[in-house]
């Protein structure tokens, strides 16, 4: 019995056969059917706007209004001489807390949660016998904001935390040094809204400093003045 042989010819496609697809379109539908498996949960979660409402209305109100302001005061002629704000340095200082560093950490998390900013612990720069000090012990924290932070600290500053003190009259109008940069001493933490109460250790001050580019005490005052700062009349 003879048998078959293969004569090389090419076999006919089926009639249901599909063409293969190329590469792209394999790798599309893969990654569909693997996100149609997994099963989406909805978490509710949105995503975190960013912060841009009180800082970017305190940097507009400065282009808009105070830059005009302080060209009418005093005439600049170059629009780069206007005064501005550069920063804003807030120091907590806590002698005490060398025999104590729960403090030290209560007010490191107390600064960051005013300052919406890491702050960096300072130390003592030499060994003080009569106050018991020794070179490189934590005697406080400080914290430096630039940019969008400063502009958001200032806005909260003047319009929440400052109103908020009691038989509140004003800031002092005398307390800039010289060369237009103005210093705010508070008495306690409490002020701000970001502090809970009843996680308070210690009612502790802190300065506040604001460093301008103002040649003069009465170009830093029109300044701060046209920002918003309630100086006492």
């Amino acid at each position: 019995m003879a048998k078959k042989t293969d004569t090389g010819g090419t076999p006919k496609p089926k009639a249901d056969a599909k063409p293969k697809p190329s590469g792209k379109q394999a790798g599309a539908a893969k990654g569909k059917a693997v996100s149609e498996s997994v099963p989406q949960h909805d978490t509710g979660a949105k995503p975190r706007p960013r912060s841009g409402g009180a800082k970017a209305r305190l940097r507009e109100h400065y282009v808009k209004s105070v830059v005009p302001a302080l060209n009418k005061d005093f005439g600049y002629k170059n629009p780069l001489a206007v005064p501005k704000i550069e920063k804003v340095s807030i120091n907590i200082g806590l002698g005490e807390a060398s025999g104590n560093s729960k403090l030290m950490d209560g007010a490191a998390n107390e600064l960051a949660a005013i300052s919406g900013q890491r702050p960096v612990v300072t130390k003592a720069k030499k060994s003080i016998a009569a106050f018991k000090l020794r070179e490189g012990m934590s005697i406080g924290c400080m914290v430096t904001l630039r940019g969008d932070r400063m502009y958001e600290f200032l806005d909260r500053l003047m319009n929440v935390a400052l109103p908020r003190v009691r038989d509140f009259r004003g800031v002092s109008p005398k307390s800039f040094d010289g060369r237009g940069n103005y210093t705010l001493g508070l008495r306690d933490q409490l002020i701000f809204p970001e502090i809970d109460y009843n996680k308070v250790d210690k009612v502790k001050g802190m300065n506040i400093s604001i460093t301008t580019t103002a040649k003069t005490d009465a170009e830093g005052l029109a300044l701060l003045r046209h920002m918003g700062m309630p100086f006492r009349q």
